[in-house]
């Protein structure tokens, strides 16, 4: 293995060292009561090391919440020649309902659940990621059907996306707290975001096709 190969290996460890100690801290005592101190103390590294990986304490909690996210603007970005947004972004959704009938994917929606609603700071941080991420795929739809400034359509139908792929996230939450997992969970999933897509499609099947 070359030396950047190395290098890049144990960066990777040593993030899911500090992500693993942040995980085992907030379940043991919720979000509000672990610092970021705490955190470096269980995983043996600095404070500075711990924010060289993770921005905010947020960040330790929500680091896996950003990279799907991120997976859904690509997939619009990269889908191919011909095929609607709808169509790009509900492919992604729907790809990630295998992930769901696993016994660690349930394991850390329960978390997530539990841990949310009892930190204020967590849920403004989840709406702002929404936000955030939102506003890009307006800004990516608005550059490839060529709208104007200010126009509101790209920014209604990211909206209407994220609210799909949001309404989803809650709806899974709510299941899992009623005890539902594994394979029945990935199912109902699945249902659900048919459902939903099968409506948006009606009006925006056609919308943001990719011309090149």
């Amino acid at each position: 293995m070359s030396q950047g190969g190395l290098r890049e290996r144990k960066k990777q460890q040593t993030r899911q060292l500090i992500f693993e100690a942040a995980r085992s801290l907030f379940d043991a005592k919720g979000f509000d009561r672990v610092s970021v101190a705490d955190v470096a103390r269980a995983a043996d590294v600095s404070e500075v090391t711990v924010f060289n990986y993770f921005s905010t304490k947020e960040d330790l909690f929500y680091g896996g919440m950003q990279f799907f996210e991120e997976e859904l603007i690509e997939s619009v970005r990269s889908r191919p020649k011909g095929e609607p947004a709808l169509k790009a972004f509900r492919r992604t959704l729907l790809a990630g309902a295998d992930r769901l009938a696993t016994k660690q994917s349930a394991d850390a929606i329960s978390r997530a659940a539990h841990a949310i609603p009892a930190s204020p700071s967590l849920a403004a941080r989840e709406r702002g990621i929404v936000e955030r991420y939102t506003a890009r795929l307006a800004e990516l739809l608005a550059e490839e059907t060529g709208a104007e400034p200010g126009d509101v359509v790209p920014i209604s139908v990211a909206g209407a996306l994220m609210t799909t792929h949001r309404a989803l996230v809650s709806h899974v939450r709510g299941r899992v707290l009623a005890g539902l997992r594994g394979e029945r969970l990935a199912e109902e999933y699945r249902a659900q975001a048919r459902r939903a897509f099968a409506r948006l499609e009606r009006g925006l099947g056609d919308y943001a096709v990719k011309r090149s």
